[in-house]
């Protein structure tokens, strides 16, 4: 086994979020694993296949502390899929876990956050350990099995002892509870 330490994963850059009261920060989501996707609406790639799995992974993890996150990263036909339009794909596929906008940057075709974690493209994924550190990172659409293994693997990883990330008003917790940060004080019997 290597003694390599995996990265931590890079803050979100969001312009707008969706199907969450309050903003969302891997800081304040530190302590729990997190799924993260991009996808954008005309990808054929994440119509027919990320997005089903995506809403399958919601169903299976919903009893955990597993937070699914989507970003929705537009790089490409940027009119098209605007804010508006993606609150309607939203709506139709029934996403429920919440879903930023990638913020755009004046001068780059690329969205801040994608660049940020270096993806290739939509759809990808990155799944964030309980400790913030990247442990997996993909370009297309996995095998659910591989998928749904790693995503339990991280969800029985042991707690961190962290210190909660500050909480002002704009990166507080989650109005529906399953963003809280968890107490270390779970790990002390």
């Amino acid at each position: 086994m290597s003694n390599h330490k995996a990265a931590h994963a890079p803050e979100l850059a969001v312009s707008e979020w969706f199907n969450t009261a309050t903003p969302l920060t891997l800081a304040v989501l530190r302590g729990r694993p997190v799924f993260l996707h991009t996808f954008q609406v005309l990808c054929s790639g994440c119509v027919a296949e990320a997005i089903p799995q995506v809403k399958r992974i919601e169903r299976v993890f919903a009893n955990t502390d597993l937070q699914i996150i989507g970003i929705h990263t537009v790089f490409e036909h940027h009119a098209a899929m605007s804010p508006v339009t993606l609150q309607a794909f939203l709506h139709e596929y029934r996403l429920k876990s919440p879903v930023g906008v990638d913020l755009a940057e004046v001068g780059s075709d690329i969205p801040l956050t994608m660049r940020r974690f270096g993806l290739r493209g939509t759809p990808s994924s990155v799944l964030i350990g309980r400790d913030g550190s990247i442990l997996h990172h993909a370009f297309g659409v996995e095998d659910d099995i591989a998928v749904g293994a790693r995503i339990a693997m991280a969800l029985s990883a042991r707690v961190p002892e962290i210190e909660p990330a500050p909480v002002s008003e704009q990166d507080g917790a989650c109005a529906d509870g399953k963003c809280e940060v968890p107490s270390s004080s779970k790990d002390a019997a």
